[in-house]
């Protein structure tokens, strides 16, 4: 089993989101975590009740730092932040599997409920279609760099 750890700067909502996913969808070959490098300490209700919506599990998801990991043996993290691409990471990380699926924040959207949601429901489509592609990959098989290249084709690639 894959350790993947999803980064973001808060680890409130988009982080969140992949986390989920991973750990519904992929359950059987890979253990999602997420964690922020500023987390916000909550996790956005709004992510949350997508989740719900969605037919997700919520139960044990927190926002928490990334220095929690240190020393956790993570295998492959995924940065879905658009702004914390150019973080540096933790030492501890070095070495790791990288590669960035960065996605606008759905919790800066304003505007009535609808568009919220809508924003968030969009941001849980895309993250559920670069999972599904990752999840069809042989990642067990694959050599560091394989996975590096297929992970950065699946987070440049459009959702439309």
């Amino acid at each position: 089993m894959l350790d993947v750890l999803i980064l973001c700067t808060g680890n409130s909502c988009r982080s969140i989101l992949a986390e989920a996913l991973i750990n519904h969808f992929g359950s059987n070959r890979l253990h999602a975590y997420s964690a922020g490098s500023h987390p916000t300490g909550t996790v956005n209700p709004n992510a949350l009740a997508t989740l719900q919506r969605n037919a997700l599990p919520t139960d044990g998801l927190t926002s928490k730092s990334w220095d929690e990991f240190d020393g956790k043996g993570i295998d492959i993290v995924i940065t879905v932040c658009d702004r914390a691409a150019a973080e540096v990471c933790p030492s501890y990380l070095d070495g790791t599997i990288r590669a960035y699926w960065g996605l606008s924040d759905p919790a800066h959207v304003t505007g009535s409920a609808e568009q919220i949601n809508s924003a968030f429901q969009a941001t849980y489509d895309a993250l559920h279609i670069r999972i599904t592609k990752m999840l069809e990959l042989p990642l067990e098989d694959m050599t560091q760099a394989e996975i590096v290249d297929a992970l950065s084709k699946i987070g440049s690639q459009s959702e439309t």
